[in-house]
């Protein structure tokens, strides 16, 4: 899975001259906490920068809530979303692998990146994507039972899983190999009957089943 299949294509976007009442409304209006600051270039969007909720509410007195009301009641500030973006963004691209984006992310404390192809804007990635990726891959279409073992580092869990499903007339519909805790495991969807005697034999060969 890669960027490009879990990214927001249609953004909300505004210029560096946008005033930051107007920027306050319109996040008001469309329930979002960031919005990216653009610039047309021929047929290409260039990203300027990016302006949050934190930063809206920075440049107001603390006694003032821009969010709570319309635009042209909010007191008149000396700034625009140039004035008040940050510039120095973390990016990604549409062929990322998702798994990349989201150790970015949670690397650096972020919740959103915006996504270039070359200089242009193509879309944005946030935390809420990252998530409803990850959800989809546990998501069962169909009955079944989700198993959690150990494996060793460098096992061919797909090679394991595989086999030991075969043996016992099973069919798997999800694997995933995971990390926790610099303890590799083995995360996967299973349908059919024999679902303990797959576990047993789990547990037979050195495997211990954490979770059913």
């Amino acid at each position: 899975m890669i960027v490009s299949m879990c990214m927001t294509r249609e953004l909300v976007t505004i210029g560096p001259h946008t005033p930051i009442a107007e920027v306050a409304s319109l996040m008001a209006r469309k329930r979002i906490r960031r919005l990216l600051v653009v610039e047309k270039r021929g047929n290409e969007t260039h990203l300027l920068g990016i302006v949050s909720a934190k930063d809206i509410l920075h440049a107001f007195p603390s006694n003032v809530n821009p969010f709570a009301v319309e635009a042209p009641a909010l007191p008149q500030t000396p700034f625009n979303a140039g004035k008040i973006m940050n510039r120095w963004l973390q990016t990604t691209t549409p062929d990322t692998p998702i798994e990349d984006a989201a150790v970015l992310m949670r690397d650096q404390k972020i919740g959103a990146l915006p996504v270039l192809h070359g200089k242009n804007l193509v879309g944005i990635i946030t935390e809420s994507d990252i998530f409803r990726a990850f959800v989809g891959l546990f998501e069962a279409d169909e009955p079944g039972v989700r198993i959690t073992f150990d494996v060793s580092k460098g096992e061919d869990v797909f090679g394991l899983v595989a086999e030991a499903a075969a043996r016992h007339g099973v069919r798997v519909t999800s694997l995933l190999r995971t990390q926790q805790n610099d303890r590799p495991e083995c995360v996967v969807r299973i349908t059919g009957k024999a679902v303990d005697e797959l576990v047993d034999e789990l547990w037979r060969s050195g495997h211990p089943v954490l979770n059913v």
